[in-house]
């Protein structure tokens, strides 16, 4: 895409989401119904007509679960009286919207395809510790890193940002033989990753500092002849290299983001021009939209965790009578041994994680039927919700480009690997064009 498709784009985006908000932006645990059926009621009538059982086999595929719930949705939007929803429509294919297969660098899988015996075995021995759907990840990232096919430079030394024991970093080192800085903040993790280094004799080196934190200028992270990269680098840390890598006019910046709502301020804080002139307010509930997705889990996994969440919600309902509060209120993370237990017992537990004292006469049973029944109300709120991930995400993203372009970069945004391998295949390419 060009610079004005990628602008083009986000209009459409952020007015689909803007126009839309009411069906995504709220917190399902909140509600006691669902929130917006009396201005959608096609798409209330339909999600309560989807039975239990299948809900999270439509809410892990996103083309199943537009497909379902589409139709209707655009029903309540044609009979709505707000005619500037009207276009909206013709939007809805952003619902799904996907990414091209990146082609910067399609040689670097074929030759590792054409490898040796020998050379195999020695890159097995290489990602021997790694896990083998973090290796995909990182082997089919590396095969992008090839900056110089587009900028006609020779080679550019690397920066790769929040390191860890430098997984990546180490593979990019060994296949093209370039210079690696690896930064990270954990000094075990670094002191890992300089061994991994050293043992193969890599020229890949280990600066250990807080990405957050002024970085010492002697250590000379950042500069303009270097190619920055992340991979999966969470929340502001992402946005953290792109600020300071632009600000440093480094040539080249490869990332893939992940994790939005880990951010420090209590609402996102917009980059380019674009999204700071938009309407949309995002707190960090509405930034974790993007990784909800179910897994289909194993019948066993299943059961714990519908168990888990109807459990969750029957104590919310005691704990709002009991403080005679209507508001939610978090109970921590529990073992899942504790599930084998009774609800009584969860109860007397959480109630004493929050500090609350729980009448004799309570009826727990009752209380645990409604939690059953509010479950199934939350998963139709999120479902409708997950209609608009891919288009949040793609929001987030194009907020991203939109500013590398206004900070004199060409962008290219795709994916670096199918979304089996990691649902967070976003690739963002930056080459610096102007000074």
């Amino acid at each position: 895409m060009s610079a004005i498709d990628y602008q083009h784009t986000f209009k459409s985006l952020d007015s689909l989401l803007e126009a839309l908000s009411p069906l995504w932006q709220m917190v399902a645990f909140e509600c006691d119904h669902l929130p917006w059926q009396q201005a959608f009621p096609h798409l209330a009538q339909k999600v309560w007509q989807i039975p239990d059982t299948d809900i999270d086999t439509i809410d892990a595929d996103q083309h199943l679960l537009v497909h379902t719930l589409l139709p209707s949705l655009i029903t309540d939007l044609k009979q709505s009286s707000h005619l500037h929803l009207a276009h909206i429509i013709e939007h809805l294919s952003l619902l799904v919207f996907t990414l091209p297969k990146s082609t910067i660098n399609p040689s670097i899988p074929q030759q590792f395809a054409q490898q040796s015996a020998q050379q195999q075995n020695d890159l097995a021995h290489f990602s021997a510790h790694i896990k083998g759907r973090k290796w995909q990840q990182i082997t089919a990232f590396a095969a992008q890193i090839d900056p110089q096919l587009q900028t006609k430079l020779t080679a550019l030394p690397i920066l790769e940002w929040c390191a860890g024991k430098g997984h990546l970093g180490r593979l990019v080192a060994k296949q093209q033989q370039v210079n690696v800085t690896s930064l990270e903040w954990q000094t075990n993790l670094c002191e890992q990753g300089q061994a991994f280094a050293n043992q193969w004799q890599l020229p890949q080196r280990f600066i250990c500092a807080d990405a957050f934190a002024p970085l010492n200028p002697n250590d000379k992270v950042f500069y303009p002849q270097q190619h920055a990269i992340a991979l999966h680098a969470c929340g502001d840390l992402h946005v953290r290299l792109i600020q300071l890598a632009t600000h440093a006019n480094t040539q080249a910046i490869s990332m893939s983001p992940c994790c939005y709502h880990l951010i420090q301020h209590s609402h996102y804080q917009p980059l380019s021009t674009q999204v700071k002139a938009s309407k949309l307010k995002l707190a960090r509930h509405d930034l974790q939209l993007p990784l909800q997705q179910s897994v289909i889990a194993s019948p066993k996994q299943q059961a714990l965790r519908l168990q888990e969440v109807a459990w969750r919600l029957g104590f919310d309902t005691l704990q709002r009578q009991i403080r005679g509060i209507n508001a939610y209120l978090p109970v921590p993370t529990i073992k899942q041994s504790q599930l084998s237990g009774s609800f009584t017992d969860f109860c007397l537990w959480a109630a004493n994680q929050k500090q609350l004292q729980i009448p004799n006469d309570i009826d727990f049973d009752s209380f645990l039927q409604s939690g059953i029944a509010r479950q199934r109300l939350t998963k139709r709120i999120d479902l409708v919700a997950h209609l608009f991930r891919r288009a949040l995400e793609a929001w987030l993203l194009l907020d991203r480009v939109c500013f590398l372009q206004q900070q004199g970069y060409e962008v290219s945004l795709s994916e670096f690997c199918a979304n089996s391998v990691t649902p967070r295949n976003a690739f963002i390419q930056a080459i610096k064009t102007t000074a």
